[in-house]
Formats: C-alpha cells, structure tokens, sequence
C-alpha cells in the first residue's frame, strides 16, 4: 500500500501459501496480479521471471517470498535481484518473515527493493513487531502511491522517526526484548549466526534422510525442514503425537499438503542438542506408526554432521 497506485500490475510468484497471500493482499487493494504458479516445494526459475518482465512491461513490482515457510522452500532472491536491478520502473519486494536473522539477504549489495519481516521468527520474540526497509528507488515508488493506508503510512512513520518518534504507540516491552535478541546475534556474530543455522538444517536433512523419508523442498531453507512423509502416515496424527508425547511443537502442511508433509523450525535459538531431540522422537514416534525404522540411524546422521562442522 505504501509503493504502488490503484491499477497497478505486479508479478506474484505463488509457489505455496504465502506466495498466494501476496496475490490475495494485492487483489484487496485494486492492484493488478500476474501470477508465476511454481509447484508447491520447488523454487521460482529466475528465467520465468525475466521472461515476464518482457512480456508484460506494464509491471511495476515482483512479490516473492525469500522463504516459503509453507513449503520450507528458499527462493532466488539474488538472482531475482540481478533482473529487477536493472529496470527503475520496477522493484522487488521480498518477505523475509521467516529468513531474517537467519538467511544472509544483503539488502543493499544484492539490490532489495523492500524488505518485511516478522519479531516472532530467527529474532526469537514473541509476535507483534513488523520490520520494513526500504530501497532509495523503493522510497520514490512511495512519493506516487494512492493506495489507502492509516496506521501503515510509511511517508508518515519517516516524518516522526525524524523526530526520533514513533507514529503511533510502539509494542515497548517488545522492543526491549528485541535489543537482547540483537545483543545475542551481534555477540554470536552474523556470519556465524548464518553458518549455524546451515549446519543445523543440514543435520536434520541428513537426519531426515537416514531413516529413508524425503526432504520436500528443492532447494530447502535452512530456518526449516519440511519433510514428505509416506503414504501410510498420517502426518497430522505424528505432528500430535510429537506434542503430546515430547513437547515438541511442529507445523503441518497446508491446503492440499495436509497430512502429507511436516515442518520443524530450526531458527533462532536452537542448537544441535535441540535437532538430535527431535529426531529420535520422530524415529520412536514413526515407529509406532508402523514405519520400519533402525534405531539411532537418524541421530548418529546428525551426530556426524556437528563433529564435521566443529558444533
């Protein structure tokens, strides 16, 4: 609402929940979508945005997840950048909801346009503060936007943090709690930060694989894991039983994956003692559904890959 103009068209990549949200939110206030639909669990091939983008001129902006938390999948926001860059006609907007803090996006290296995020992912806080930045070029598309905003008024926000002031009344215990969250990144470090969270993923995919199961998404984020399960399991009865019997909060599919893949965050605070937790609750819990497992496959895979990385 704050970079576009009633009538405007944007290229929507729709490649899981997410993805269609964007479409939804942009059909809400009168702008005009044209949609890349990417199979659920596969990433956008840059070519068909580049392709888009000379087909139809009249796009103002590309929307496109950095991660599709629906579908554990990590879009090619670089490349992605590398096409939009070069035309000052059109941005790139990029919800990095749930790789912030945990995916390296170099805003203005790689050329991001806008970037979202949410406190309640890789920043480890409760939900209930919204981030945004935005791009020289991003800041113009604003001058002109006529979309109809209020309390999200970006132009308005700027005007009072001038002021070092806020618009309207922040959440302030939340961003009290942030300066820790930033204090603990900043003392890991971010490369480091980075480089923890690809080898946690890394141990539960190989975790994942060990016991013979496939890892849905191509190619996976490292802040999740969604992993396709058989036939014969029931993946909301296993995401159940995890809590139930462990603690262990996990995420189901959605819309027509329900039942048939499971998602375990590994972002923010998490360790490797944390992955090894729970991937001898799945082994036991699959076991118990009747999937043929050997015991300690799973973990020993993970195990091998935190000595490897030094964790």
């Amino acid at each position: 609402v704050n970079t576009l103009r009633r009538g405007d068209t944007v290229l929507v990549i729709r490649g899981g929940k997410f993805g269609e949200r964007w479409g939804e939110i942009c059909e809400a206030y009168g702008v005009n979508i044209i949609p890349i639909d990417v199979e659920w669990g596969q990433a956008v091939d840059p070519v068909l945005v580049e392709r888009s983008l000379e087909t139809y001129p009249e796009i103002r902006a590309v929307l496109v997840q950095a991660c599709e938390t629906s579908t554990g999948v990590l879009h090619p926001i670089k490349d992605l950048c590398e096409i939009v860059r070069e035309r000052d006609d059109v941005i790139i907007i990029v919800d990095a909801i749930s790789a912030l803090g945990a995916v390296d996006l170099p805003m203005d290296l790689w050329g991001i346009d806008v970037m979202v995020a949410g406190s309640q992912k890789a920043l480890m806080l409760p939900p209930g503060l919204a981030f945004i930045a935005l791009s020289e070029k991003a800041w113009r598309f604003c001058e002109t936007s006529d979309l109809p905003k209020y309390y999200f008024d970006l132009k308005a926000e700027l005007k009072n943090q001038r002021k070092n002031q806020t618009h309207f009344t922040p959440a302030i215990s939340l961003i009290v709690g942030l300066r820790e969250s930033l204090r603990m990144i900043k003392d890991e470090g971010l490369q480091n930060v980075f480089r923890r969270h690809e080898v946690l993923a890394r141990a539960m995919q190989e975790g994942v694989k060990a016991l013979g199961l496939e890892i849905f998404s191509n190619p996976p984020s490292p802040t999740l894991t969604a992993i396709k399960l058989p036939p014969e399991i029931d993946g909301q009865k296993l995401k159940r039983n995890l809590e139930d019997h462990y603690g262990l909060i996990t995420a189901g599919g959605q819309e027509h994956l329900k039942g048939k893949i499971i998602r375990i965050a590994h972002m923010g605070y998490f360790q490797p003692s944390d992955i090894l937790e729970v991937i001898a609750a799945l082994e036991l819990e699959l076991s118990k559904m009747g999937y043929p497992i050997e015991f300690g496959k799973g973990v020993s895979s993970a195990q091998r890959v935190f000595k490897e990385a030094g964790l």
